[in-house]
């Protein structure tokens, strides 16, 4: 019931409604949004807005993943890191928007003592932070905890037998991460990467509270939620929403066929 009520419905509801006109009646004329050059720029924003900070933060994750490796599970050190993931990860929307306003928006703490120390302005060319490019700093920040959370338990699964194994056979420490530890990780490591791309690639709250239109998918969604811009096509919203579901549903299919490549190792 609560998939039905929650997701399916809206889904259906939200989909179904780009196949409308303003009478109600079914068409197929609106798919020609895909075509609108505004429609195309923000399909684009998004991908590469998703990709640069996905990419980023897998990278960053992974590598923070291998240092806690290094601690002891019940460690106090590890505890703290994995309760602050947990937290991060879900720190989003208007707050999150809000700390980096107040740290490096154009009158930030960082931004203002940048200037007056070394007169280096970070928004010389413009408001940065502002932009869909600067929407990859806040992205980053809930990006790589979300990349611990989800790696964490693949780099856990890593038998320390295997590397014994290997070295009593004579292989070297780069030889068993190149052939034994990183084929092993690598359908967890893609898995998360694509997790990381769906998650940035959906996020709204934080990009609607530092920017004012348009750049991304969901941006579009809500402009054509509030003013039709697309002149002679009804009902663009929907059009969009059905591109995005499509996006995902592809993402998050690859990530579901990695995740069980990847649950064969961590039984």
């Amino acid at each position: 019931m609560y998939v039905l009520l929650f997701l399916a419905v809206p889904t259906v509801i939200a989909v179904g409604s780009g196949f409308t006109t303003g009478d109600g009646a079914f068409t197929l004329a609106n798919l020609a949004a895909f075509r609108d050059p505004s429609v195309l720029r923000a399909f684009g924003g998004s991908f590469g807005l998703s990709a640069v900070s996905a990419v980023i933060g897998a990278v960053v994750g992974a590598l923070v993943c291998w240092a806690l490796s290094a601690l002891r599970p019940d460690g106090l050190v590890r505890s703290m890191i994995d309760s602050a993931a947990s937290v991060l990860a879900q720190f989003g929307g208007v707050m999150l928007a809000f700390a980096f306003i107040a740290t490096i928006g154009a009158q930030g703490l960082v931004t203002t003592w940048l200037v007056s120390t070394s007169g280096l302005d970070l928004n010389a060319d413009g408001a940065f932070l502002y932009t869909v490019p600067g929407l990859v700093i806040p992205y980053v920040y809930f990006q790589v905890p979300l990349m611990v959370l989800t790696f964490m338990p693949a780099l856990e699964g890593v038998r320390s037998q295997w590397g014994e194994a290997a070295a009593t056979l004579g292989a070297s420490r780069a030889t068993y991460w190149r052939r034994i530890a990183l084929p092993v990780l690598a359908p967890a490591f893609w898995g998360s990467l694509l997790l990381l791309f769906a998650n940035a690639f959906s996020s709204f709250a934080t990009a609607a509270a530092l920017i004012s239109q348009g750049g991304i998918v969901p941006l579009t969604i809500r402009a054509q939620l509030t003013s039709e811009t697309i002149i002679g096509l009804q009902n663009v919203a929907g059009v969009l929403a059905l591109g995005m579901v499509v996006v995902m549903a592809v993402v998050m299919g690859a990530y579901s066929l990695l995740q069980r490549r990847a649950a064969r190792w961590q039984r």
